[in-house]
């Protein structure tokens, strides 16, 4: 069975497992667990040999054990910190004790650990890649890893929950970093202590993963077969589950596990047997590639009746009914005749109850999100606007991504009409020579008021590159005023039409 195949048959959102190769791939400045600790030990004495003689002392029945690497390595540079108060890591000493000041005693080794994962340095060769990545976003019910970087947040734009957040969360839409975070490096789980402290208070935390493993598709990447994450998970879910139960195969089912294979192309689906110490053989499903667009994909291709998000603002709204919030009862016939209440939870048939997702303004102001993840549910709802002709409203890119768009001619029709209007009536003021957005922002004889002017023209003229426009759309803070509208419209024409 090949990879498309085989997700098709999911009947709910899956869930993603994620460890270390995943950001190897993406990343440049990405570690494994050896490659971090020999980082840490080379930075702070200089030389390979420290490290390779700590790692030697931490050697128990043929495999080293890196979480006691870890607690050794600490020890050290924490000691050497603290008696070079100003030397090379003084940055570090400075926040030890800032925050020491305030009462929070935060290693200096984790403090150093969450500063070298403090940016994301990506490889641009995988730029289309990771373009694939975000498009199943709308597909994916939560995310889970033992990864210490800001990647998946970055990525998915999921809630992230560490630590103790973890039990009582609602996890469609949610990452789950239950090493910690970089972000908090007193939550940070990589010392011999720090795992008995997580195996101590991992019991609660096991019961809401374990509901998340049976009731949807688990998805690893990042993870070799042998993985001690990966034959954990299993245990956990064993442990409470008869292994030759029908529960038990529809589990297994579930599972899919991604290998990374050098230049592979494989799309084929293969089962492998795990053997683990105390429990009977457990067979899972397997994938050997380096292909992990095709992946991508078949996730992003998969035809649910509902999105996870939708998903998960349904469970907000039934969550706030159980904290007993304000909630109050309507019967209608006419949901046009309900108020603009914050949230609504309508019951009934669907001949009864109408659903539409975004306004037009409000798919204007996510357009870039709805682009990414190649929504076409979503941008189907195009069609149920009434969009005046007066109104900026860029089609290219959302009719590519759903083709079956009934009102796109006219759209853009329109689109163009209203585009070479407006370029007709662009003053010579405007029409600057400078190659990027932030060029013109600069240009003190553009006033502020022709700004968005000046960038239109130099959009619609090739003066400013699709890239350089895109990043400023993206970080545009009003989303709903004209001016973004008209710069959109301008950005999505130059990009997507091939007239």
């Amino acid at each position: 069975m090949n990879i498309s195949e085989f997700i098709s048959q999911y009947k709910n959102h899956p869930v993603l497992f994620i460890g270390t190769g995943f950001s190897l791939r993406y990343l440049r400045n990405s570690y494994t667990w050896d490659g971090l600790l020999a980082k840490i030990a080379f930075d702070l004495k200089g030389n390979n040999e420290y490290y390779l003689d700590i790692k030697a002392s931490s050697e128990e029945n043929g495999k080293y054990k890196f979480e006691m690497i870890s607690s050794k390595l600490e020890m050290e540079f924490n000691r050497q910190l603290q008696e070079e108060r100003n030397g090379k890591f003084k940055d570090i000493n400075d926040i030890f004790y800032e925050n020491m000041a305030k009462g929070v005693n935060l290693s200096r080794f984790k403090i150093y650990i969450s500063q070298i994962f403090s940016t994301l340095d990506f490889r641009p060769e995988k730029a289309d890649e990771l373009s694939e990545l975000k498009k199943i976003r709308k597909n994916i019910s939560s995310i889970i890893t033992t990864n210490y970087d800001n990647l998946i947040e970055q990525t998915f734009e999921f809630n992230k929950l560490i630590g103790n957040d973890i039990l009582l969360s609602n996890p469609y839409g949610s990452v789950y970093k239950i090493h910690g975070c970089r972000t908090l490096p007193g939550k940070l789980i990589i010392t011999t202590e720090d795992y008995q402290i997580f195996f101590q208070k991992y019991e609660l935390i096991r019961a809401q993963l374990l509901s998340l493993f049976i009731h949807n598709p688990i998805i690893f990447f990042g993870y070799s077969i042998g993985d001690e994450n990966i034959k954990s998970i299993l245990k956990t879910i064993f442990t409470y589950i008869e292994p030759n139960s029908e529960q038990a195969k529809k589990i297994r089912a579930n599972f899919l596990l991604v290998e990374y294979d050098s230049g592979s192309m494989s799309n084929e689906i293969v089962e492998h047997d795990i053997d683990m110490e105390g429990f009977s053989t457990i067979r899972i499903n397997k994938i050997r590639t380096d292909n992990f667009s095709a992946i991508y994909n078949s996730i992003s291709s998969l035809q649910l009746p509902i999105s996870a998000m939708d998903v998960r603002k349904v469970q907000a709204v039934v969550k706030e009914i159980y904290s007993g919030g304000n909630i109050a009862v309507k019967i209608t016939e006419d949901l046009d005749l309900l108020g603009n209440a914050a949230k609504i939870l309508a019951i009934g048939t669907d001949r009864t109850i109408k659903y539409d997702y975004l306004t037009s303004s409000e798919t204007l102001a996510n357009y870039f999100k709805l682009i990414d993840e190649a929504n076409s549910q979503t941008v189907g709802l195009i069609d149920k606007y009434v969009i005046p002709k007066t109104q900026y409203f860029p089609i290219y890119g959302f009719n590519l991504i759903n083709a079956n768009l009934t009102s796109a001619a006219a759209l853009k029709e329109n689109q163009k009409i209203k585009i070479q209007g407006y370029l007709a009536d662009v003053p010579a003021a405007c029409q600057t020579l400078h190659a990027t957005v932030q060029g013109i922002l600069d240009d003190n004889s553009v006033p502020k008021s022709s700004k968005s002017r000046a960038i239109f023209w130099s959009i619609m003229n090739d003066k400013v590159s699709i890239e350089d426009t895109e990043k400023y759309l993206r970080d545009y803070n009003n989303k709903k005023n004209t001016e973004f509208k008209r710069m959109l419209s301008a950005y999505d024409f130059k990009k997507f039409s091939k007239e």
